[in-house]
């Protein structure tokens, strides 16, 4: 049989429904990115939109996502739907990892995260690169997916539903998108009422009536101030509302403090602090890195010239074995001033994880974070979460997330201290007043 669409094939597709907002999906552009709310129809758009293109000339599209364990988590089962639906059964062949076309047209599946640089190279002679539910796609997968896409007139189609506007597909593809780009937002109020199931239509109604954030973000495709299930929501919404999450200048009349999380393989962290008048907090730098050892830490500071008070370090900070010294003395090695425990009493008390979230909640309207230097650590707040579980839908202990978890401990490990941060001149004379200034790159720790 002929590559050609039939004249029953051509007929099928003249009646296929599209609306006017997508149509630009059959324009030339780099970039096609549809964001939005749900059934707003961005996938089953792009699927129908794909399978006519690929109809009509030979296309090599890759289908891809974030994660994608199995074919089952790809969009395979939506495409082969569409082509029922649209009339192009006769045209596709269906097989488990892909779908070919009678002209060569062919879709592939594949999962980002599970990608190199190296294995990436498949993909160079792709005409059309789909990146479905795109919201969790790190910038690591976007920065060895995009390169890659480089045929002469090769696309990259974007569909995703937004969460934060610091994710980094909304920021790349909607808050700054390339030069050429379409970009479209589509909620559900697009389209006649008659596209939308009555179940659909009842969910929209309860999540209005018992979750108006959550019908603003799921439905309207607004993004959140955290993500769905963030432990600090509340303390993250007061404390841009309350503008705390500005720029800090350093006093140099203040002590600088740094609380410290331990780790090595995974992040470290170590923020820096200092106790304003009228128990006012200010979070005015950040350290924030993986596999650096410690005389590398302790180097980053002692580079900076400011008027420092004590490294506090967490329990594990003070152990010692038969392989390596402490933390604790690694640290005094390189001329650090740090808080010893006295006796078996440590610095920062070892308490259970949920006792910390309740001390930090208590500390965070006093906080003043500099949303430069610090933006790492705004973020992790916006991010860390609870664990759900999935039979009870009950929330958990927080979950683990390497770049976040750490981020938060030493946030915690800051409440369970935040009172014994003094200005007091035991460790060494004020130095000679100096014009303060705005805490930023200049300083080494960008």
């Amino acid at each position: 049989m002929s590559g050609k669409l039939t004249a029953q094939e051509l007929d099928a597709l003249k009646l296929v429904e599209f609306h006017e907002k997508f149509k630009p999906l059959f324009d030339p552009h780099p970039y096609k990115v549809l964001y939005g709310g749900r059934d707003g129809k961005k996938s089953w758009s792009i699927a129908r939109a794909l399978l006519i293109i690929g109809a009509h000339r030979p296309c090599r599209i890759l289908c891809t996502r974030e994660i994608q364990k199995s074919i089952k988590d790809s969009v395979h089962q939506l495409l082969k739907d569409q082509i029922g639906v649209i009339g192009l059964a006769g045209f596709y062949d269906v097989i488990l990892n892909e779908i070919r076309g009678r002209n060569n047209t062919l879709f592939l599946f594949a999962g980002l995260s599970d990608q190199t640089a190296e294995s990436v190279k498949s993909f160079e002679g792709i005409d059309i690169a789909w990146i479905e539910e795109a919201r969790n796609t790190t910038k690591r997968s976007l920065d060895i997916l995009i390169p890659t896409i480089r045929k002469e007139g090769s696309e990259i189609w974007v569909s995703f539903n937004p969460e934060l506007d610091s994710d980094e597909v909304y920021k790349r593809f909607v808050l700054s998108p390339p030069p050429g780009s379409f970009v479209v937002k589509t909620t559900f109020k697009d389209f006649p009422l008659s596209w939308s199931s009555d179940k659909s239509r009842q969910d929209r109604a309860h999540s209005l009536a018992t979750d108006p954030e959550e019908y603003r973000n799921v439905w309207l495709g607004e993004c959140r101030p955290t993500v769905a299930g963030a432990i600090y929501t509340k303390e993250i919404a007061l404390a841009y509302a309350e503008k705390r999450i500005c720029r800090v200048v350093y006093d140099p009349r203040l002590k600088v403090h740094t609380i410290w999380d331990l780790g090595h393989a995974d992040y470290m962290s170590v923020g820096l602090f200092q106790k304003g008048g009228g128990q006012e907090y200010r979070m005015i730098g950040l350290i924030h890195e993986h596999q650096k050892k410690l005389d590398w830490y302790a180097a980053e500071l002692n580079k900076l010239n400011l008027n420092w008070g004590w490294d506090w370090l967490p329990h594990d900070g003070h152990i010692q074995d038969y392989k390596a010294p402490s933390a604790y003395m690694i640290l005094k090695g390189f001329g650090r001033r740090v808080k010893p425990k006295v006796g078996t009493k440590l610095p920062i008390p070892n308490v259970p994880i949920e006792s910390g979230i309740k001390a930090f909640r208590t500390v965070w309207h006093r906080m003043i974070i500099d949303e430069v230097t610090c933006a790492p650590f705004v973020e992790a707040a916006k991010r860390y979460r609870r664990s759900i579980n999935k039979e009870t839908q009950t929330p958990g202990p927080p979950v683990h997330d390497v770049g976040i978890s750490d981020l938060m401990d030493m946030g915690r490990y800051f409440a369970l201290v935040h009172e014994k941060l003094t200005n007091d001149e035991e460790l060494n004379q004020r130095p000679k007043a100096q014009m303060a200034k705005p805490f930023d790159a200049g300083t080494g720790l960008l």
